[in-house]
């Protein structure tokens, strides 16, 4: 019988989770490795991983969505079962590897006897902060409110939280706390990041400093997952805005153009996108600002104040269609990058040595703007109100800093070195391939 690796995935995670399965293959041909999730294929995945769709299951009402993250993986869990017995008919399954947001699949996986891991894409920090968080259980649902001490990170402030992490009586959060503790019985843990970009994080977790008077299973650093080999149909050669968007960046300056972008989920208000415009047509710098539309908007332009893209026509591009983010990072002229702050957009940003500004809007982002502004050092800050709305004094000056001050130039040394510290990672006798060696040879050895 062949041997087989499963990876399983949320539909929020899938595409973080993707490369993954790749370089698995990568490194080690001779396992196949099986891909399941309820999301649609990726399109262009790669030819050396199956794919198997698991169906959706009917959702309850009026449950939010990061309850949703966690519920779909849970009511999947006799499909998920179904699954497995069928590819064991005719593969030897040597182990699992489980999204933080289908921690419940563990009892599936456990049931039928397979060594299981845990995948966490936020990186080191965030897994430092998820295994430690049962321990500060306490101090949040006695209502209290400052700073929180999580071994391996930089001190924190409730605020920077993921919110559902603030409201100990809900549904998802007792998702995260079971996901934790779940973790700290499997057979190991994979974080999307690299040795030398988490270093104290990645020595509290090999310390046993997060887990006190218990065991942690074994971190294994195996980032970062990105797709680095470059996509064919960008780069200019797609169409329509995508095709402009390559064709504006070949005409400007090497490392002079800041762009903005928010990831998949990000859309700002018609009051922030105007703010937004105003601040970079004061920064005076060249700008690709990728945008939506808000929520009940037609079309982004109407919103944007009057005058503002003749008026920035010679230095700036609105990007209301699709181009790929790594692509755009890749691209010679980029020198900045407006991020929220997301783990993927992090790596790529360092993979590609772009400095960044950190504007998180939801989930975990603030806690990983801390990280990289305090501890990675790869980053400049956005002061935000306590809404989170930044002013266009803010944004204007955060860019000129960031693209013209010794400030920036010190970002953009760190990121540099981070740079050829990532490419260093995967190569021969790297941190991540040599992660990798010891993950495989614990998952073949089992």
């Amino acid at each position: 019988m062949a041997e087989t690796m499963l990876v399983y995935a949320s539909s929020e995670h899938l595409n973080s989770m993707l490369p993954l399965a790749v370089s698995i293959t990568k490194h080690h041909p001779s396992i196949s490795v099986v891909v399941l999730s309820t999301a649609a294929a990726a399109a262009g995945m790669a030819s050396s991983v199956t794919y198997r769709r698991l169906p959706t299951p009917a959702l309850p009402p009026n449950s939010d969505p990061v309850e949703h993250f966690f519920e779909i993986p849970r009511l999947n869990n006799p499909k998920l079962r179904d699954a497995i017995e069928e590819i064991s008919k005719e593969s030897n399954i040597k182990a699992i590897i489980i999204d933080v947001f289908c921690y419940s699949a563990f009892e599936v996986s456990a049931a039928v006897g397979i060594p299981t891991y845990f995948c966490n894409t936020t990186g080191a920090f965030g897994l430092c902060l998820l295994l430690h968080w049962p321990f500060v259980h306490e101090i949040i649902t006695s209502g209290a409110d400052g700073n929180i001490e999580i071994p391996g990170c930089p001190l924190l402030h409730s605020l920077d939280l993921p919110k559902v992490l603030l409201f100990p009586q809900s549904n998802s959060y007792e998702h995260f706390v079971d996901a934790s503790i779940n973790m700290r019985k499997s057979a190991g843990i994979i974080v999307n990041t690299y040795h030398a970009l988490e270093f104290r994080a990645m020595e509290a977790l090999a310390n046993g400093l997060c887990v006190p008077g218990a065991p942690t299973p074994p971190v294994y650093s195996l980032g970062p997952f990105i797709n680095t080999e470059k996509d064919s149909s960008s780069g200019g050669g797609g169409g329509g805005a995508e095709a402009e968007c390559f064709r504006w960046l070949d005409l400007q300056p090497i490392k002079s153009v800041v762009f903005l972008c928010f990831g998949r989920r990000g859309v700002l208000s018609a009051q922030q996108l105007k703010e937004t415009a105003v601040g970079l047509e004061n920064s005076g710098c060249r700008f690709l600002w990728a945008v939506r539309s808000p929520p009940g908007e037609a079309d982004v332009e109407a919103i944007l104040p009057e005058g503002f893209l003749e008026r920035t026509k010679d230095r700036g591009l609105l990007l209301k269609g699709y181009a790929s983010q790594i692509e755009v990072l890749s691209h010679e002229s980029v020198g900045g990058f407006v991020t929220h702050c997301g783990q993927s957009s992090l790596l790529e940003a360092v993979w590609f040595g772009v400095p960044m500004i950190g504007w998180p809007l939801y989930a975990e982002q603030r806690v990983n703007r801390v990280f990289m502004v305090e501890e990675m050092k790869v980053a400049l800050p956005l002061e935000e109100a306590e809404d989170g709305f930044v002013t266009a004094a803010e944004l204007e000056k955060r860019v000129r800093d960031l693209m013209d001050s010794k400030t920036g130039k010190e970002v953009r040394r760190r990121v540099t070195e981070m740079k050829h510290s990532a490419a260093a990672a995967v190569a021969k006798g790297g941190s991540t391939v040599v992660a990798m060696e010891k993950f495989m040879e614990a998952v073949i050895g089992s």
